[in-house]
């Protein structure tokens, strides 16, 4: 039998061994941190990929406004719920998809993978995580999915889908849980105006503003999940693409039809939009005879919540959301405050867009 490895913790600190040298030759990004968290090592694929260098990261702790990790639905890992700190805990390897914050500013995602490390006696003394970049992925999967939308444009539903159906060599059907963006857009003191107006204007008017959603939706490979009364409900693939449907929708061309309708003499219309990013579940849900494919789960539940709350003709969005956008996009928003939403424990962040 071989005998035991033994790992101590001054030996992982150290540049100089075998181990040093074997990390570092990796592309993809390794540090080791001790049982308080604090970074002990920092091979050169970290330092590629997050823009800090070694020096500048060890002795400190990621929550020490360094990677401040979040995860897929904006919560912030690295003070409660860091998957290094339950694997050191726990003994147990795991792996997720998280948002570091890179040393520019801007979060990105990597696939992240951890795993204790321990001393002769298999007591965890440490925590190694070996991360990797998968933005160029992200791009591919929104790419690959914008293609699928574009191709809907051409044939019939029930072609497309069968075709699908062949491509996965019949995978079976039923809900799936998909990483999507909610756009929930409502109109602002609809009940007074439809209290007022004669009904075919209230109807006009709706039809009016819904129409010019769907067609910017879809121009922005997005999908109209429902209409709610006096309210849209969207999906995008990507987050930015919900972004740009709100803008042009807000500030294009509810615009137009606004002054056009004042020359009309009719009433100003006014929205509010909400957005944010995560896990849902999407599937046909209805009854035997008639079935809606769309997406349910805290998600839809957070981002009409922020709607809510938004001010008049102002677009908000999420932290999930805002970790998602492109550096262009992002700093177009600016931070609003946190708020309680159903089904979340702790507030959520919200971001408010800054017309040019």
């Amino acid at each position: 039998m071989p005998p035991a490895l033994t790992i101590e913790i001054e030996t992982l600190s150290r540049k100089d061994t075998t181990l040093a040298f074997v990390l570092d030759s990796l592309f993809d990004g390794v540090y080791i941190v001790d049982r308080r968290r604090r970074i002990v090592f920092w091979n050169r694929g970290a330092e590629a990929i997050t823009g800090y260098g070694a020096q500048e990261v060890t002795g400190r702790r990621c929550a020490d406004n360094i990677l401040n990790h979040i995860d897929g639905d904006g919560n912030l890992l690295c003070r409660n719920l860091c998957p290094l700190l339950r694997t050191i805990r726990t003994g147990e390897a795991t792996e997720a998809k998280v948002y570091p914050l890179h040393k520019d500013g801007r979060r990105f995602p990597v696939m992240t993978h951890i795993a204790p490390l321990r001393d002769e006696t298999g007591r965890v003394i440490a925590g190694i995580e070996i991360f990797r970049d998968i933005s160029l992925e992200e791009d591919y999967r929104h790419l690959q999915e914008k293609f699928q939308t574009l191709i809907k444009k051409y044939v019939s539903a029930a072609t497309f889908e069968e075709v699908m159906a062949q491509a996965k060599a019949g995978a079976a059907g039923g809900a799936n849980i998909r990483d999507l963006t909610v756009l929930f857009l409502d109109i602002a003191g609809f009940t007074s105006f439809s209290e007022r107006r004669p009904p075919q204007e209230v109807v006009s008017m709706l039809n009016e503003v819904f129409g010019v959603c769907e067609v910017i939706t879809r121009e922005c490979h997005g999908d109209i999940d429902k209409f709610i009364g006096d309210a849209v409900m969207a999906v995008f693939v990507d987050a930015n693409d919900a972004v740009e449907a709100s803008v042009r929708i807000l500030y294009g061309a509810l615009t137009k039809m606004n002054l056009i309708r004042e020359k009309d003499g009719l009433e100003s219309v006014h929205i509010r939009i909400g957005i944010n990013s995560g896990r849902v579940i999407q599937g046909d849900v209805g009854s035997k005879e008639r079935k809606d494919l769309t997406v349910i789960g805290d998600v839809v539940n957070a981002a009409a919540r922020i709607q809510a709350i938004t001010d008049i003709d102002t677009i908000a969005v999420s932290e999930a959301t805002y970790s998602r956008l492109k550096e262009d996009l992002a700093h177009r928003f600016v931070f609003l405050r946190k708020t309680t939403v159903k089904g979340k424990t702790k507030p959520v962040g919200i971001f408010q867009y800054r017309p040019a």
